[in-house]
């Protein structure tokens, strides 16, 4: 599903400088593509929520619900449940080479590359986060 976007998640994307909205849909299509090289992950539902787009593992319940956003100016968030581990968890194995906003979200610059090796593994990891707690 990477091609159909939701109408909603399209509008606001519009709504931001041509960077941004680029960067949020590189970001998007590595989500769904991780889904889908992800064991247990199945297919993921698109969805507004707390007015972000947002990923959800509503097939499998596997992963927790993962929203991206514009953060400042020129800055991308990838943003997951700050009530899990996975903050300390990407802290772990990635150190400085993300930059964090507290326990709930990895902020990315525009203006440099996606770093997509990390954040498939960030991904991979939310979207499967209850697999182990099964």
């Amino acid at each position: 599903m990477t091609g159909e976007i939701l109408p909603e998640v399209e509008a606001l994307f519009l709504t931001y400088p041509k960077s941004v909205r680029d960067y949020l849909m590189a970001l998007r299509i590595l989500i769904f593509e991780t889904a889908q090289n992800t064991d247990g992950v199945g297919r993921i539902q698109e969805t507004m929520k707390w007015g972000q787009p947002s990923y959800i593992t509503s097939e499998t319940g596997s992963g927790t619900t993962i929203r991206i956003d514009r953060f400042g100016d020129d800055k991308v968030a990838f943003f997951f449940h700050c009530q899990t581990t996975l903050g300390s968890t990407f802290r772990d194995i990635f150190g400085d080479q993300l930059q964090y906003e507290k326990n709930r979200a990895i902020i990315l610059d525009t203006t440099l590359p996606l770093p997509e090796k990390e954040l498939e593994t960030c991904i991979g990891m939310a979207l499967t986060y209850h697999l182990d707690k099964k």
